[in-house]
């Protein structure tokens, strides 16, 4: 009786496992965590926590995870601590463009940390093909893979201060997102 119990309860645990951690590392639910992370030392950590136990090979996952790597160095003081998560954040972006070339959640992602990432360190070597495919990407709206919200976003962020040129810029303005 207690063998089929434990049988019981632990095909429950298996069965539910898979659901819960889909819902943990939804996209909706990692968007609003890095957003919060980028503001917010405590959420940044906890963030870093989640996506560090993350091992599975979705693209924009594993963007988020690099994500979670370059806004651990922002709340982080010693240059060398800065430089390592820099570096992890790197190689996560990396794997997760051979993944997937022309996603542009991803490219966002990498094009973000390394817009900011200091010129001298050359960890920014990817800025121009990683716009390039996210203005390819906002054209094709709503023909891309981004959802409304995402291409706001996108939009939105590329607009601001020197992320762009007045050219770029004027052709991102005439993309209509509903």
């Amino acid at each position: 009786m207690i063998t089929l119990f434990i049988s019981l309860l632990l095909g429950v645990v298996v069965n539910v496992a898979p659901a819960d951690r889909s819902k943990t590392y939804a996209l909706a639910v990692l968007r609003q965590e890095y957003l919060q992370a980028s503001k917010d030392e405590a959420a940044a950590k906890q963030f870093h926590k989640k996506m560090a136990a993350y091992t599975e090979k979705h693209p924009v996952r594993l963007a988020y995870k690099g994500g979670s790597e370059a806004v651990m160095a922002k709340y982080h003081w010693n240059p060398y601590s800065k430089l390592k998560y820099l570096r992890t954040a790197a190689s996560y972006f990396e794997e997760a463009v051979a993944l997937d070339k022309t996603n542009p959640e991803v490219r966002f992602l990498r094009f973000t940390v390394e817009h900011y990432i200091p010129r001298y360190l050359n960890l920014s070597g990817h800025l121009a093909e990683d716009k390039s495919i996210i203005i390819d990407n906002l054209k094709k709206y709503p023909n891309s893979s981004l959802s409304a919200e995402m291409a706001r976003t996108i939009k939105d962020f590329m607009l601001t201060k020197d992320h762009c040129t007045e050219a770029e810029k004027q052709e991102i303005r005439s993309i209509n997102i509903n």
